[in-house]
């Protein structure tokens, strides 16, 4: 990830820097006792310095870097301001006090104070440090301490006062850079606490992605089992159903012009029951709809149900007709099927009627029968022997955001009547 990888550079950047400065406050002073040792050697005649002044100098300089290794050893298990660290600044001070006195070159040394007085001395000590680090420079510059008359004594009070300003000059610039590198710490931190948030989401995002997935994959499948039971149910169920009455009527009949009809009644049932079987595995649009519009499918259907059963069945179109999607002229073919299918078996009726209406946003078709009725709140639970009926029909409608509704009751013929989004074809 790209902000996860910039906040990682950064953050080890600042390590990077980090180290480095902790490095220069371990070995810094070690370099520069050396430096002002050796030009208190270079320089030691034009100072003026004797033998006296040569054991105190080399005799503090031992102890400075005996002092210094102490405190590389200390600082690892003192950090932060202790007392530990207060004592050798101040030793350190002192150290290069007495020796800038004997040579003013060794104020290099002395120099340390600038750069790790908030390291080592507590806030209410650090300007006490740096002036005291500043008196050492100043003597230094004005050509040693103490100063020599009233104009060396005035050419060190201006080069301490110079001192100090630019003293706390530099230390208000830490201070702030110090700040923005406290607020750059904090900010790669919230960085890489968002970074694994986000990671995290994302692993589970991708945990929840592919269980949808595997969900999807078996909606999918418990769909295709019901709309392949649907399709069975309305073509081959309802084609067998035919069959077996053309055959009934077959085997009652010593007419054998009458039988002949029958039997080809039964086998044109047979043949379109196996089209519709084989349109409903791949998912087509019935047969009835390939080379027709849905009112010409209803018509056909209504008239062949009519000529099998003997019921007298009329079809009526209100409205505009216009071509619709073809999920829908599907759908409302299947439904009126399905309808007609359970008054041949159920209804007993003398008389039907199927009306196809096209109104503003919506079609409904209407099947409605004087058979014998029912009564829709005690209808049975269907069974592995019957057929999907009310339920089947209305799953249809829903499937394509619409409804069914049933009226009937026992004695007074049934009406159902489905409602769907008039959708048109697409062109």
């Amino acid at each position: 990830m790209t902000t996860g990888t910039g906040s990682t550079a950064a953050a080890a950047a600042a390590m990077t820097v980090e180290e480095r400065w902790a490095n220069f406050h371990r070995y810094g002073p070690f370099g520069l006792l050396v430096i002002g040792l050796s030009l208190s050697a270079a320089t030691s005649d034009v100072v003026g310095m004797d033998r006296t002044d040569w054991y105190v100098v080399g005799s503090l300089s031992a102890v400075a870097f005996a002092l210094q290794l102490w405190w590389v050893r200390a600082m690892r298990t003192r950090p932060g301001h202790t007392p530990a660290s207060a004592f050798n600044y101040w030793f350190r001070w002192a150290i290069s006090f007495v020796v800038a006195w004997i040579n003013p070159f060794y104020a290099f040394y002395a120099a340390c104070g600038y750069f790790d007085v908030e390291r080592l001395l507590p806030r209410r000590w650090v300007r006490p440090g740096v002036f005291a680090a500043a008196v050492v420079m100043a003597g230094s510059q004005s050509g040693g301490l103490p100063p020599d008359g009233p104009l060396g004594w005035a050419l060190f009070g201006g080069l301490l006062a110079v001192n100090v300003t630019l003293a706390a000059i530099m230390g208000h610039l830490n201070a702030q850079e110090n700040e923005r590198a406290r607020v750059q710490a904090e900010t790669i931190a919230e960085l890489e606490r968002t970074n694994t948030a986000l990671q995290q989401a994302m692993d589970e995002n991708a945990a929840l992605h592919a269980q949808l997935l595997v969900q999807a994959r078996e909606a999918g499948v418990a769909d295709e089992r019901r709309r392949l039971a649907a399709e069975i149910h309305d073509t081959i169920a309802q084609g067998l159903t035919g069959i077996i009455a053309q055959l009934q009527v077959v085997a009652g009949t010593p007419d054998p012009e009458a039988a002949r009809v029958h039997l080809d009644r039964a086998a044109d049932l047979a043949r379109h029951s196996l089209g519709e079987a084989r349109r409903s595995v791949h998912n087509l649009s019935p047969a009835a709809l390939e080379n027709a519009s849905l009112p010409e499918a209803l018509k056909k259907t209504v008239d062949d149900w009519s000529q099998r059963t003997g019921v007298r069945a009329e079809f009526t179109v209100t409205g505009t007709t216009e071509p619709l999607h073809d999920e829908i002229e599907a759908t409302l073919l299947r439904i009126a099927e399905e309808a007609l299918s359970n008054a041949a078996r159920h209804a007993h009726a003398a008389r039907l009627g199927v009306t196809l209406s096209y109104m503003a946003g919506e079609v409904t078709l209407d099947v409605r029968d004087d058979g014998r009725g029912f009564d829709p709140l005690d209808v049975p639970a269907r069974t592995g022997t019957g057929g999907f009926g009310l339920d089947g029909m209305r799953a249809r409608a829903e499937r394509i955001a619409g409804a069914l509704t049933v009226e009937s009751e026992p004695g007074g013929g049934t009406a159902v009547s489905a409602r769907v989004p008039l959708v048109r074809h697409d062109h």
